[in-house]
């Protein structure tokens, strides 16, 4: 007679048993109905804020193609009724009504903008790499400088910067508007913060085959941070589009008036009568556009930039 002899492992039942990893992956899976609740909660509370974050943009994009009775008795309608384009006309100067000199607000801000961000982005780097690599006497002192002067808010030096430009003669001048925002404290810091990371070797190899200091900048090592001058040239762009105190006290003449200047003014009834809330917005989301494109155009650049002066300080 045979003896038929039971597997010890098969005696378990279940194949759990069998593979105790899987008994472990069986426990863990039991806690993912919650993980999966949690997640959902927070991606309608994060979906919510964003409607939040999003419908005045919306309502500006709606309420400028309406008619001024429309937006006047239905702010937060939207949809248009009628649907007209006006206000856009009105701005570059097609329509009828007051004129609104839009076109050079517009010349202007592009004007001062290009000039100060590219000189930002040079001078910027430049100051950083002497923070970063060259080893001279008060280099920490004047580094400590800068960071005080991060500290120090704007509206503090309104006054100095006026008296300055009226001293030196640049009061109500493209120079005036452009020279005093050439160097950026911050983007000084950031450009340090990125030197900092770069290994020294590089530049030692560089020295060796005969390069200079600044052809060791220019050529090796400003290359290699790409991301970090994405970073400034965005930062740059975007306040100095949005450049408000230093331009209100450094002109006084209209012809130098820019965007947020000029849109300030209308903004306060200075130019015309009524509320005209569609050539107000109208306004204000053309001057809105250029820096959401390139913000979202550079958005990956600018978050691996913002993330590598955080490698070593």
């Amino acid at each position: 007679m045979s003896i038929i002899r039971r597997n010890p492992e098969h005696a378990e039942g279940p194949a759990t048993a069998r593979n105790p990893e899987h008994a472990e992956h069986a426990e863990h899976a039991a806690p993912r109905p919650r993980r999966s609740v949690s997640t959902v909660l927070v991606l309608g509370v994060a979906g919510l804020l964003g409607v939040v974050y999003v419908l005045p943009f919306v309502i500006q994009l709606v309420t400028s193609f309406k008619t001024d009775p429309d937006a006047a008795a239905h702010p937060l309608s939207l949809l248009p009724d009628p649907f007209t384009l006006d206000s856009y006309r009105r701005l570059f100067g097609f329509g009828g009504g007051e004129s609104i000199p839009f076109t050079r607000w517009l010349g202007n801000s592009v004007l001062v903008t290009v000039f100060i961000t590219g000189g930002r982005v040079f001078f910027d780097s430049l100051a950083g790499y002497a923070l970063a690599r060259l080893d001279f006497r008060g280099r920490n002192l004047l580094f400590n400088g800068l960071l005080t002067v991060m500290s120090v808010p704007g509206v503090v030096l309104l006054i100095p910067k006026f008296l300055v430009l009226n001293q030196l003669g640049m009061f109500d001048t493209y120079a005036g508007m452009i020279v005093p925002l050439l160097v950026d404290a911050a983007g000084v810091f950031i450009m340090r913060q990125f030197f900092l990371s770069v290994p020294k070797e590089v530049e030692e190899a560089a020295r060796i085959d005969g390069a200079g200091v600044f052809r060791t900048f220019w050529s090796v090592v400003l290359p290699m941070a790409r991301p970090a001058l994405i970073t400034l040239t965005i930062l740059s762009f975007q306040s100095s589009w949005n450049e408000f105190t230093h331009f209100l006290v450094a002109t006084q003449s209209p012809q130098y008036e820019t965007l947020t200047t000029g849109l300030a003014r209308f903004v306060s009834g200075s130019l015309s009568a009524g509320t005209q809330y569609p050539l107000k917005l109208t306004a204000a989301l053309l001057a809105t556009i250029p820096v959401a494109v390139l913000f979202f155009v550079f958005q990956r650049h600018f978050v691996r930039g913002a993330n590598s002066g955080s490698v070593k300080g």
